[in-house]
């Protein structure tokens, strides 16, 4: 490669990687820059909206007193599905939800980050278990929420839906990512 080549080269990849960052910058300076309650400015994402992004499933949990809920569930089975979530959705019916599939289990921490409804996030081992149930989550809130141990999925249902139907740790989520639903 000649001297004049590997200049042009340089020059090219120099400018490519300064357009790059440049993009990535505007695009973080962004996101955080948003306010907090930007609800004027935000979009109202509803349960059209999701379907044309997620898959739609259904599930069911048994909880200890024997009874059998099911769910109508939209699927985050990706890293693109899983960073968007309920982002921007400002209400779901009682039976809707939404269920996020990892590869593996691993500890999982969630949060709130432009979610503006209020969830029960259950966090879920591979045999369908729940681990952890925490209630009424903070909307818009950057607490991060934690699993409590290795979890291969959150479900995540309308605030409210583990103390009216007694979802706990323990409770059996039966849906085919999990070793127990299948």
């Amino acid at each position: 490669m000649t001297v004049h080549s590997l200049r042009r080269l340089l020059t090219c990849s120099v400018a490519i990687g300064a357009v790059v960052l440049g993009a990535l910058l505007s695009g973080l300076s962004h996101a955080d820059n948003t306010p907090k309650n930007a609800t004027a400015e935000a979009p109202n994402v509803t349960a059209s909206d999701l379907d044309r992004v997620f898959r739609r499933s259904t599930l069911q949990i048994a909880t200890p007193d024997a009874r059998l809920h099911q769910f109508n569930v939209w699927i985050a089975d990706d890293d693109q599905r899983r960073a968007r979530g309920l982002m921007f959705i400002r209400e779901l019916r009682a039976d809707d939800g939404m269920l996020f599939i990892y590869p593996q289990p691993h500890p999982v921490s969630m949060w709130m980050k432009n979610t503006y409804v209020s969830l029960d996030m259950l966090f879920v081992a591979a045999d369908g278990k729940v681990l952890r149930v925490v209630e009424k989550t903070k909307p818009l809130s950057l607490d991060t929420i934690q699993s409590g141990g290795p979890a291969l999925g959150v479900v995540e249902l309308p605030a409210g839906t583990a103390a009216r139907l007694k979802i706990s740790a323990g409770a059996q989520v039966m849906h085919p990512a999990f070793s127990a639903g299948r």
